[in-house]
């Protein structure tokens, strides 16, 4: 089984939303680098980031702090949040993030994601993020809930045949 460890940024701090909601965070370090090198020593073979302040305002925001906690590793790092266009994906790769995950812009404009998936530079190293509130589908950094399911969401999009959801 894989175990990918989590560390949610926002405003250059290790966080966590409760059930999403910007108004109830909690900040569990300081440090998002000290805080996956910790993981790493425990065991972890990859970390998951999330860049919420870019997952909440459509582009990448924490993308130095992001590159830091890469460099600082030897396990792979994948990536969600903010990404939304071809050159965000690539430009996150380039710096040594192994896998994005996308999830917003397969809701908001399913070309731009198809177009990421294909990528020659991205190919293999993208994955579909799916979040969910009350059962159906958020987007936007947990602000937009949709109609669909989970479900529906990874049925539509399996066609293209993402390596991880």
């Amino acid at each position: 089984m894989d175990f990918y460890p989590a560390i949610d940024i926002r405003g250059g701090k290790c966080v966590r939303l409760l059930q999403g909601d910007y108004d109830k965070e909690t900040i569990y370090g300081e440090d998002p680098v000290a805080m996956a090198k910790r993981w790493e020593s425990e065991g972890a073979r990859w970390l998951h980031l999330v860049d919420l302040d870019g997952a909440r305002e459509g582009i990448p925001r924490n993308r130095d702090l992001i590159k830091a906690v890469v460099e600082a590793l030897s396990i792979p790092v994948e990536l969600g949040g903010g990404i939304r266009d071809v050159a965000t994906a690539k430009a996150y790769l380039e710096v040594g993030v192994e896998r994005v995950i996308i999830g917003s812009i397969l809701h908001k404009d399913p070309k731009i994601a198809q177009a990421i998936l294909e990528d020659p530079a991205c190919a293999g190293r993208v994955g579909l993020g799916i979040d969910a509130k009350g059962g159906k589908v958020a987007v936007a950094g947990w602000e937009e809930v949709t109609e669909k399911t989970a479900l529906e969401f990874v049925q539509e999009y399996a066609k293209w045949n993402p390596p991880v959801v």
